[in-house]
């Protein structure tokens, strides 16, 4: 078993060393699967319609993962960017082949007030409140998922940057276009 260091250094050991055992022996993927199988899943779960897809595209996500486990190199980013990656992809397919199958887009009141807050001209939260889910609805998909890592599942420019392959910079820029995308059809729907 991988030593249970408290620090962000020990934790970054612990998945490099569970990678380097699971590429040699299946069986040792579990540790992994065990850590991230509920963040990724809920990941997952708010951007399809029901827990049972959410629970399928998991699945297949940690799958891809263990099948793929020898292809793994470590690039200085944490192994669960490489797995929101992963599952990013397998809903991304989902969609290609349910062109029926709705996306879900869980918007909480929080998540509302920092879109309208990140604003520049502080849009009223009522109309973003209003019309936000209708929007995001319209949006392409890698710009959805820009806001959606950004303001819902609150991942800095860095972890946004790591799950894509883009630095933090490229991260952030793309994220406040997308943002700003949002916002022009925000304001056409007033």
């Amino acid at each position: 078993m991988p030593n249970n260091s408290s620090s962000g250094e020990g934790v970054k050991t612990d998945d490099a060393q569970a990678v380097l055992r699971a590429q040699k022996d299946p069986s040792a993927f579990s540790w992994l699967y065990n850590k991230y199988h509920e963040q990724i899943f809920i990941f997952i779960y708010k951007r399809v319609e029901t827990e049972e897809i959410a629970a399928d595209i998991c699945s297949n996500t940690f799958l891809n993962a263990m099948q793929h486990i020898g292809k793994y190199e470590d690039r200085g980013f944490p192994f669960s960017s490489w797995l929101y990656r992963i599952a990013i992809n397998e809903v991304n397919q989902f969609f290609r082949k349910n062109k029926r199958a709705v996306r879900t887009v869980s918007i909480e009141r929080d998540h509302a007030v920092a879109i309208a807050e990140e604003s520049d001209d502080a849009m009223e939260l009522e109309m973003v409140l209003q019309n936000l889910e209708s929007v995001l609805a319209t949006i392409d998909e890698p710009l959805l998922a820009l806001i959606e890592m950004r303001f819902f599942d609150q991942k800095s420019f860095k972890e946004i940057g790591e799950i894509l392959g883009i630095s933090e910079g490229n991260a952030k820029i793309k994220t406040y276009r997308a943002l700003d995308k949002l916002k022009k059809k925000l304001t056409k729907k007033e």
